[in-house]
């Protein structure tokens, strides 16, 4: 008995200590925010004690947390919701009930978690391709790709290339009423750097290209090969997102070695040939002047990582890696960013080169943001800025698709 109220008693000091810890003065809601990102700090110690003493390894204990948040599919007087699988790769499909005089737009939706964790059954995911449903008179495709580190790179990409390819049939497009001029890939976080490789192989497919109308990616990462960006550095404690935690999280989507992690937090992890990639990146050159501050680019170290992994220099890993002549035949495109989020510059970098190439993109920046608040919908993690932001991205669709 004493033993668990010490356990008890130290898990509330942790908690009240990260719930004290400063957050940007500009954040909104900031008492929400401090007491979400306390619980995530506070979930990454107990998992990082669990692997150490051999309990349970940990990303288990995130997935065993996110668990509690899957849902059923439920329909409703306006949409049948429905659990299947295309192949054998699941899915859930949002279908108006109502007649419509013409085809629907359909929204193809790809989850973040780090390629790690989610699924597209979570609630808030749930309720938002809802939402997107009724609001737009819309298919939503949500795809449940398989997940590391039990199927690590290029295994959630080829699923979700998988699962486009299958719904882009012209009799499966009929079967659920589609235009097949009116269709939008979407993601967010991990989410949205799938549905940014997966639209670059599709535009450079004779097959497929031109078949996606849009692409909409919300807070995605972009790029492995310089983990210094200024928003690494800047945000590198969260809140929400620390970025030793998602290293630890996404670096399994490559490898369960240890060696790798611990590279990137040392932005020591690319080999040696890597080094004609950087000008893809090179946050000096993209970065806008705003954002850049007081920060001086250093090249990162090459070459002081014995293992090799060959998904470092993949473009199918690392969207921005792809040169100019890949990204002009890119269609319309939306990208929301917050600026509290340590991957916020991998997509300042992406929409500077976009626009360098003449795809028409459209940017909404929320200042007082912070990376996975469409994740934060539902009570008990309820977030306005959540709502926001889900309002801003169907606002665009509405207009553009």
């Amino acid at each position: 008995m004493g033993y668990k109220t010490l356990c008890f008693g130290f898990s509330c000091v942790l908690l009240a200590y990260f719930v004290y810890s400063p957050v940007p003065e500009n954040i909104e809601e900031p008492w929400k925010v401090r007491f979400m990102d306390a619980l995530i700090k506070v979930t990454s110690l107990v998992a990082t004690l669990f692997e150490n003493i051999g309990l349970m390894k940990y990303e288990e204990v995130f997935l065993t947390a996110s668990a509690i948040h899957l849902t059923k599919p439920i329909s409703d007087e306006n949409i049948t919701v429905i659990d299947t699988n295309f192949s054998d790769i699941p899915v859930r499909l949002y279908l108006p009930k109502g007649t419509s005089e013409k085809q629907r737009s359909a929204i193809i939706f790809i989850h973040g978690g780090a390629f790690v964790l989610g699924s597209c059954k979570m609630s808030a995911y749930d309720d938002l391709n809802r939402w997107t449903a009724n609001k737009l008179d819309a298919v939503v495709l949500g795809i449940d790709y398989r997940l590391a580190p039990q199927y690590q790179f290029p295994a959630a990409l080829e699923d979700c290339v998988f699962v486009i390819k299958f719904f882009l049939q012209d009799k499966v497009l009929a079967e659920y009423g589609v235009d097949p001029s009116r269709i939008c890939i979407m993601g967010d976080s991990s989410g949205g750097t799938l549905v940014a490789t997966v639209t670059q192989l599709l535009q450079n497919d004779p097959e497929f290209k031109d078949r996606i109308k849009a692409q909409a990616l919300i807070y995605p990462g972009l790029q492995s090969l310089d983990t210094f960006l200024p928003s690494h550095r800047e945000y590198e404690h969260g809140p929400i997102l620390p970025r030793e935690m998602a290293i630890k999280l996404a670096s399994l989507y490559v490898t369960e070695d240890k060696a790798l992690p611990q590279a990137i937090l040392r932005n020591e992890h690319m080999p040696p040939e890597s080094r004609h990639l950087f000008k893809f990146v090179n946050w000096s050159d993209f970065l806008p002047e705003k954002y850049k501050k007081n920060h001086v680019y250093t090249e990162p170290i090459l070459g002081n990582l014995n293992a090799s992994y060959p998904a470092l220099v993949d473009s199918r890993l690392s969207p921005l890696l792809v040169n100019d002549s890949q990204l002009q035949c890119l269609p319309l495109t939306y990208i929301l960013t917050c600026e509290h989020d340590p991957i916020r510059d991998d997509s300042l970098i992406y929409i500077t080169r976009l626009r360098n190439v003449g795809v028409r993109v459209t940017h909404d920046h929320i200042e007082e943001g912070i990376h996975g608040a469409l994740s934060f919908t539902r009570a008990p993690v309820f977030l306005h800025l959540g709502l926001r932001i889900r309002d801003k991205y169907i606002s665009w669709l509405e207009e553009n698709l």
